[in-house]
């Protein structure tokens, strides 16, 4: 079997430094191990209507933004494929007929689907295609036949559920569809990496993150605006280390030879 490699992101906005440690710092070094058949990656730019169907123009020109973060991560067209998701009218065909081997309800139990419900304010008017873009994601990864999708700890439901239609569609059509397996970042701490505010996860709509396109005197200002976790009574009393985002980039970023001057002879 081919070991066929596939990912992408949805052009809804510039991308941030939760997307490169959970997925693209891996991606890149995925490219240049060279260790695949064939490698595919991707901006769902379809996938990104579901949210923002009444405002395509944003979405056509974050197609571009994500292009140039894309190439400054290190991702490099003569390794890898990269193509909008929009082009290949196949994978809208293949969705509509995934559909028919997924529940409503198998849908709304996905807890990735249902945090993302709740931030977006989405409870009582969800758009069907919101509710369903789990099911667009399989069939992104199963048309390439993917079987590595490197991706933080909050797409293994979607993961999950691309496996689950695959094992459906094998058991009623025959043994077509492999089933893709996550690669997670190695480092655990960028599984899911926290926003600026301390909060759960980094997302544009919270306005917590840090962006790859910041300059240098827009991330020094987003830094010293940081949490720090629960405010000290008096300055004889310890921080907190739980909550405490500086300490939580500090463990993503940095390496022993980062402190090599501090470590005791």
């Amino acid at each position: 079997m081919e070991k066929v490699i596939l990912t992408g992101d949805r052009p809804t906005g510039k991308l941030h430094l939760g997307h490169y440690v959970g997925s693209l710092k891996r991606r890149v070094e995925l490219q240049n191990e060279g260790d695949f058949d064939k490698m595919f990656v991707f901006i769902a730019d379809a996938q990104a209507l579901t949210d923002n169907y009444d405002n395509p123009e944003k979405v056509r020109q974050n197609i571009i933004e994500v292009a140039l973060d894309y190439l400054s991560c290190g991702i490099d067209p003569n390794k890898c494929t990269l193509f909008i998701q929009s082009m290949i009218p196949e994978l809208t065909e293949l969705t509509f007929y995934y559909l028919n081997l997924v529940t409503v309800a198998r849908l709304q139990r996905n807890p990735t689907v249902k945090s993302e419900i709740q931030m977006r304010e989405f409870e009582n008017s969800l758009p069907a295609g919101f509710l369903c873009y789990p099911v667009s994601q399989a069939a992104d990864i199963t048309a390439f036949k993917g079987t590595i999708v490197p991706a933080g700890e909050d797409q293994e439901p979607m993961l999950e559920q691309t496996r689950e239609i695959v094992r459906k569609f094998n058991s009623i059509y025959g043994d077509v569809l492999v089933e893709p397996e996550i690669l997670l970042p190695q480092n655990c701490i960028c599984n899911r990496l926290p926003g600026t505010d301390g909060k759960a996860k980094m997302s544009k709509s919270l306005g917590n993150c840090i962006y790859l396109s910041d300059d240098a005197a827009t991330v020094w200002k987003k830094v010293k605006k940081m949490s720090n976790g629960e405010p000290r009574m008096s300055q004889d009393e310890p921080g907190h280390l739980e909550g405490n985002a500086v300490f939580t980039y500090m463990e993503a970023f940095s390496t022993n030879e980062d402190f090599a001057e501090f470590w005791p002879e």
